[in-house]
């Protein structure tokens, strides 16, 4: 399946802090937020902040995000685990978010480049966000 990806014009990064955490203030300023809580952890990916890492936040900065073109059907199959393949064979690492109406799928900053050529050589369509 041909795909069209939008390459958000930030940089953003993963934080995680402890289970029971607030949700902080400073991911409002964000045009891209994914909050999960779960039993081990609170997990947020938001635009790239100036905030103090400690030991109850830890960041992992430089993240760009490819949004792949929605909304799409729920009941499709293998997108993700396609893009994974082809980012595996370039040996670029990902973190994926998925949404009800698409898929994100975050690189280092210092493989976008190559993301983008592998995307485009295998026909899919990316655009760079202004």
């Amino acid at each position: 399946m041909i795909l069209d990806f939008t390459v958000l014009r930030d940089t953003y990064s993963i934080y995680r802090s402890d289970k029971n955490a607030s949700i902080p203030h400073w991911i409002d300023k964000s045009d891209f937020c994914s909050i999960t809580r779960t039993q081990d952890e609170l997990s947020i990916v938001c635009k790239q902040s100036d905030i103090t890492v400690n030991d109850t936040i830890i960041a992992d900065r430089s993240w760009r995000i490819f949004k792949i073109k929605g909304p799409l059907d729920l009941s499709l199959v293998g997108i993700l685990a396609d893009i994974a393949e082809l980012f595996k064979k370039n040996k670029i690492p990902i973190f994926a978010i998925s949404t009800y109406d698409t898929d994100y799928i975050l690189i280092k900053e210092q493989y976008l480049d190559v993301a983008i050529t592998a995307l485009k050589s295998n026909g899919h369509k990316v655009m760079i966000e202004k």
